[in-house]
């Protein structure tokens, strides 16, 4: 795929990501934090959820593309664990439930709509962070994850990652805005 189409879909991603957490700026708090049953995540622990991510991986590619001397490619070729990683966040119809490491899970902490200001200026760092992207090689620059300081991926599939697990979750609140409706 050329390195720019990749940037203008993760880009238009992001925008309606963004739109999407803004609407619930609206909701009140007992509609947030209400959860189908005990061991299920509110719509801010979701988000939350989503933030302790972005408190990763933020500051990870931020850092490597300031500090990156490759320039831009026209084509940006996934890697096999990158693409394998990407596509495994992404929505399906049978919903394929994943263990989340227990520093990123947000079951039952104390959260209030301050989550969802932060997810926002994460979207709008995100935002930013893709547009800096266009600069640097979307190939050479290696983002490491969070699994493994041993596992890096190529920063075009670091970002694929990173917005499909937004997708993800942010499908999930949708559900449990459907679950809500129908108790």
């Amino acid at each position: 795929m050329q390195s720019e189409n990749l940037i203008q879909l993760l880009l238009e991603q992001t925008r309606q990501i963004t739109n999407q957490v803004e609407k619930l700026k609206a909701f009140d708090l007992h509609t947030l934090t209400w959860k189908e049953n005990k061991t299920s995540w509110s719509i801010l622990e979701c988000l939350e959820h989503l933030n302790l991510y972005g408190d990763f991986y933020l500051p990870e590619i931020e850092s490597k593309i300031k500090n990156s001397t490759t320039k831009a490619e026209f084509e940006f070729k996934n890697g096999m664990l990158g693409s394998y990683f990407a596509k495994s966040m992404l929505p399906k119809e049978k919903l394929n439930k994943m263990k989340t490491f227990k520093d990123k899970n947000p079951l039952n902490a104390n959260l209030d709509a301050s989550v969802i200001e932060k997810c926002l200026n994460q979207q709008i760092k995100l935002l930013k962070l893709l547009n800096q992207a266009r600069s640097v090689s979307l190939n050479k620059v290696k983002i490491q994850t969070s699994i493994s300081r041993l596992i890096k991926l190529k920063l075009g599939d670091a970002f694929q990652f990173l917005i499909n697990h937004i997708i993800r979750h942010l499908n999930q609140v949708d559900r449990i805005q459907m679950a809500m409706k129908s108790k």
